[in-house]
């Protein structure tokens, strides 16, 4: 299982958020590209960008923090929020992103995101599947559908998709587990590549993932709030 550690971006520095609350906003640190560096100093390999900002306008807005860490470290970097048109995909892969994360387009605007499936292939475009009480949400998990997460993720896994990032929003950034129970059902339901984010608060949460099938696991809070350290991870 591949760890995914998570760095979430509002005007250009480090932060979280609970439940995706804007009002909630914590910054930990003002220069993201330092705690990618951290990270790539313990050995990890993987790290998920979110432009926070991107996610609540209509384009990209933090490019250049990821930029900086493509560039500036060996990190893979996996980024989303913002993407919402073909020139931001490009900006995206442009500016140094391995895989790109599309959630509200693909909700919204299926056919633009089968077209980026069928662009750049569907080991570069990941599904991003978040959810509150299992309801597809989107913009900055502002809105809210009345789609199932499992019936959006299996039309979609038919139609290519191959890795998806799934997040209860009711767990994300409350430190008191991961919604296992909705991943099991996800994995024995779908062959997709499932990514576990929200909610993740221990090492014994990670492996708990790890039994169920997750292919990878995105830490958050968990690591800000020194619940898991760097060093853990890293062994």
């Amino acid at each position: 299982m591949r760890l995914i550690p998570a760095i979430d971006i509002i005007d250009g520095k480090c932060v979280r958020l609970t439940k995706g609350d804007y009002r909630t906003q914590k910054v930990y640190n003002a220069s993201p590209l330092d705690v990618a560096k951290a990270f790539e100093d313990h050995g990890l390999r993987y790290v998920h960008v979110v432009d926070l900002d991107g996610a609540k306008s209509d384009h990209i807005v933090n490019h250049k923090v990821l930029r900086d860490i493509a560039t500036k470290t060996s990190l893979q970097v996996d980024f989303g929020g913002g993407i919402k048109s073909d020139d931001d995909v490009r900006a995206a892969f442009d500016n140094g992103a391995h895989q790109v994360t599309a959630g509200s387009i693909a909700a919204r605007h299926p056919e633009r995101f089968l077209d980026w499936l069928a662009a750049y292939g569907s080991d570069r475009i990941i599904l991003g599947a978040d959810c509150m009480h299992r309801r597809i949400a989107t913009h900055g998990w502002q809105e809210h559908s009345d789609t199932d997460v499992l019936d959006f993720i299996i039309d979609y896994e038919q139609k290519g998709a191959q890795y998806v990032i799934c997040t209860d929003i009711s767990k994300d950034g409350m430190l008191q587990g991961p919604a296992t129970e909705l991943y099991e059902e996800i994995i024995a339901k779908t062959g997709v590549r499932l990514i576990a984010s929200g909610g993740i608060s221990s090492i014994d949460d990670l492996h708990a993932l790890q039994r169920i099938g997750c292919e990878g696991a995105i830490i958050g809070k968990a690591i800000y709030e020194g619940r898991i350290k760097i060093s853990e991870l890293a062994n």
